[in-house]
């Protein structure tokens, strides 16, 4: 084994009491180290790994910032669902294009997420929503 002097343990001197205890750890192996460590944390009811610091729930409301809520979404078109001519009708309503407009939409949303509707108010997104999913289509609000 190396020089204490040349090799310092990692936490400085090692006192006296604590010498050949040191000693026989750093001869095991990280097996046995590891098993060493569940043991003494199952006796003392201990861990050794670091405490975690909570996060304040509510978020910006725990901080005391006012939160703010949103006003305007963007309605998603996600999945067209089994009927797709009555999807292609609500969008026709809701963004007043003309037929073939709204059927490319839809079948673009077989295909990935399109965007119906944006900027729209709370309640007009609501609707909409329920419009599409009344017509088998999957919808997000973002």
């Amino acid at each position: 084994m190396a020089d204490e002097k040349e090799n310092p343990p990692a936490g400085g001197e090692v006192p006296e009491k604590f010498k050949t205890v040191v000693d026989h750890i750093e001869k095991l192996t990280v097996l046995e180290l590891s098993e060493l460590v569940k043991i003494l944390e199952k006796k003392f009811g201990v861990s050794s790994s670091a405490p975690v610091m909570a996060m304040p729930q509510g978020g910006a409301a725990a901080t005391g910032e006012p939160v703010e809520e949103k006003t305007s979404f963007t309605v998603v078109l996600s999945g067209v669902g089994e009927k797709k001519i009555e999807v292609i009708k609500v969008v026709r309503d809701a963004t007043q294009k003309g037929l073939k407009e709204a059927k490319d939409l839809v079948d673009a949303a077989a295909a990935g997420p399109q965007v119906v509707l944006e900027n729209a108010k709370k309640e007009d997104a609501d609707a909409l929503k329920k419009k599409f999913e009344a017509a088998g289509a999957k919808v997000e609000l973002k």
